[in-house]
């Protein structure tokens, strides 16, 4: 899968360069995407504003993926995505699994707002740790 990938402070802006995501690249966007979580700054936004169609077993590897990313404290945003590819996940009852915003500033919100919460409960953490002696 070819990306483009654009890093920020926080994040990465990954835009898979590919007029459909399918079964046949499901290995492709794990590959790419899946080594983010072993830097530094782990949050990714998919950007999929290039993309026009999507299939089943492509919308279920995002949906795992996203869900590697949060179990290891970081997040996992989509966004920009076109209409056929909105109506798809949603007829697949998709589109309230994965994390999904309408623009790329609306996605950098989310991730800033899960850092934030992330954080609070690191502290809840050490706090409720500290009250257990």
């Amino acid at each position: 899968m070819q990306v483009k990938i654009d890093t920020k402070e926080k994040f990465h802006v990954i835009t898979p360069i590919e007029p459909a995501l399918s079964a046949t690249m499901t290995d492709g966007m794990a590959i790419a995407l899946l080594p983010f979580l072993q830097n530094d700054v782990k949050n990714v936004v998919l950007d999929l504003q290039q993309v026009a169609a999507i299939d089943a077993a492509a919308a279920a590897k995002l949906l795992q993926i996203q869900q590697q990313f949060y179990e290891n404290n970081a997040s996992f945003v989509s966004c920009n995505l076109q209409k056929n590819v909105t109506a798809f996940l949603s007829e697949h009852e998709l589109d309230d699994l994965l994390n999904i915003a309408p623009t790329e500033s609306e996605a950098w919100d989310i991730v800033q707002m899960e850092e934030i919460e992330r954080e609070l409960l690191d502290t809840e953490d050490i706090e409720f740790s500290d009250t257990d002696d």
